[in-house]
């Protein structure tokens, strides 16, 4: 419990909004907010809301319902990350964090036409089953999701292991929706892969952050570091929806020097106000022994990186990927993430029988060292590159600035900001309206970003997203001449 109520990620089978960093200070949890007077007319139009509705409702509910209801709407409303967790949501929060939990697999937010895919997990049932990143699923069982909050949708996914539920797709670059048949399973979460790669280089994916994380790093790290020749490494964040803050301070404290600064958090409360720094009280989850981080080898503070990141790398990701970026330490690429940068901290409440709920509220942004906010803009990669040479794979490309009442910068950052740079602007609108030919798993032999990560550890040619758009265009031209020359010669050839 006492990891949990340090940070805890919302996560998987759909429970996550957005891929939520979450934090919760106890601070919060003990302090009553100061009353700052009530608004008695406020208060007496909801009274007369209230008794409308148990006087005049078509069917009676309970006062206890009522109130539910009117919490949920007054903390959903308030942007896509905050909501209301019942005795059920609050137990599965918890078991979220520990790797292990029922369901799907795959991490999600709510969308006018119904959830939205963020990312799905790793060797996970949805996964397997061909969930991509950017899919609306827009029925379950053949029921409509648009009309339900996140939360029921997610109670309608989750369900006993081996039970089986269709999903109803809607996938950019499909003329007809996709429909899955996938059977729920216990998720098992294995955060974190490893492998050699030729030239003495080394490749870690980190699929979310959680407890034994940073652990887990540190242990590929040291494996791949066995033969002492360690050239270069490819950190691999995609389709990473975040996590616990402290392993991916943990993570950064593997590459950074001791105590640079991760990230910080600012917000209205003075609570809210913090840094975090590459030492070991501000990463321990209270899951290890030892300090393993501090045990590795010198090659790791030196060892040159690079970062993979994707539309689909959010949160705690984006604090990974921003810090090495702005402390220099790796060459961020791929291509703009998702833009998750506020702090979500979970305030426990005690209820009616003795049942354990609470309320998940937004109370900070996050900051990089050297002092931008992600939030609703994302990390913008050094060298930007597509998903294959063909382009990028179709997908909604929904961020965090395109859900509603999602949280803005404040006017003071709005002025700092510059002008998104040109390339970064047409990569936007470049993804092709036919999803390429190629396809692979991350970290395979045909991951096209990863072969231009190793291209650039190696010091060789990589192609880039202008590159691909420039060979697209000037194929679209050759097949636009040809077709046009074929039409002229039919219309020669006509009496």
């Amino acid at each position: 419990m006492k990891a949990f109520f340090r940070s805890a990620l919302l996560a998987a089978t759909g429970f996550a909004v957005g891929a939520a960093l979450t934090l919760s200070h106890p601070a919060f949890s003990a302090k009553r907010a100061q009353d700052k007077g009530l608004p008695l007319e406020d208060i007496q139009l909801f009274a007369d809301v209230f008794g409308s509705i148990k006087n005049y409702y078509v069917d009676e509910v309970s006062d206890s319902k009522l109130i539910e209801y009117a919490i949920k709407g007054m903390v959903s409303e308030l942007d896509p990350h905050s909501s209301y967790l019942d005795k059920k949501a609050f137990k599965d929060l918890e078991e979220s964090t520990m790797g292990e939990f029922g369901g799907l697999g795959i991490e999600v937010t709510k969308d006018p036409q119904g959830v939205l895919v963020v990312s799905p997990i790793d060797d996970t049932p949805a996964a397997r089953a061909g969930v991509l990143a950017g899919d609306i699923i827009v029925r379950l069982d053949g029921k409509s999701t648009a009309d339900l909050s996140l939360n029921q949708n997610v109670k309608r996914m989750r369900g006993k292991p081996g039970t089986k539920i269709k999903l109803t797709i809607a996938r950019k670059g499909s003329a007809k929706p996709i429909v899955l048949e996938i059977t729920r399973d216990i998720i098992k979460v294995r955060s974190v892969k490893s492998k050699a790669l030729a030239d003495h280089l080394g490749y870690i994916r980190i699929s979310q952050f959680q407890e034994h994380t940073w652990e887990d790093v540190a242990e590929a790290l040291q494996k791949l570091n066995a033969s002492g020749n360690l050239k270069g490494l490819v950190l691999d964040l995609r389709n990473n929806p975040g996590g616990l803050l402290d392993a991916a301070v943990g993570v950064c404290a593997a590459f950074l020097p001791k105590g640079a600064l991760v990230v910080s958090t600012r917000g209205r409360d003075k609570e809210a106000e913090r840094s975090f720094n590459a030492v070991y009280a501000d990463y321990d989850t209270g899951k290890s022994s030892r300090d393993t981080i501090a045990q590795l080898p010198a090659i790791t503070k030196t060892v040159p990186i690079v970062v993979l990141v994707n539309t689909a790398s959010a949160s705690a990701s984006e604090i990974v990927a921003g810090a090495l970026q702005d402390h220099k330490r790796a060459t961020i690429m791929g291509t703009k993430s998702f833009g998750k940068g506020s702090v979500q901290t979970i305030l426990p409440l005690r209820m009616n029988k003795g049942e354990t709920t609470g309320i998940k509220i937004t109370t900070a942004r996050y900051y990089t060292p050297s002092g931008r906010t992600i939030q609703a803009k994302g990390i913008t990669p050094d060298i930007q590159v597509d998903d294959t040479p063909e382009g990028n794979y179709p997908s909604f490309n929904l961020r965090e600035s395109d859900l509603a009442n999602h949280i803005e910068s404040s006017d003071t950052e709005k002025a700092r900001e510059k002008p998104m740079k040109e390339e970064a602007r047409e990569s936007e609108d470049d993804t092709p309206e036919t999803t390429p030919s190629l396809r692979y798993k991350f970290g395979d032999e045909k991951d096209f970003p990863l072969q231009q990560a190793v291209a650039r550890l190696l010091g060789k040619r990589v192609v880039t997203h202008a590159d691909v758009s420039r060979a697209m265009k000037e194929k679209r031209m050759r097949e636009k001449a040809e077709n046009d020359g074929k039409d002229q010669k039919d219309k020669a050839g006509k009496p």
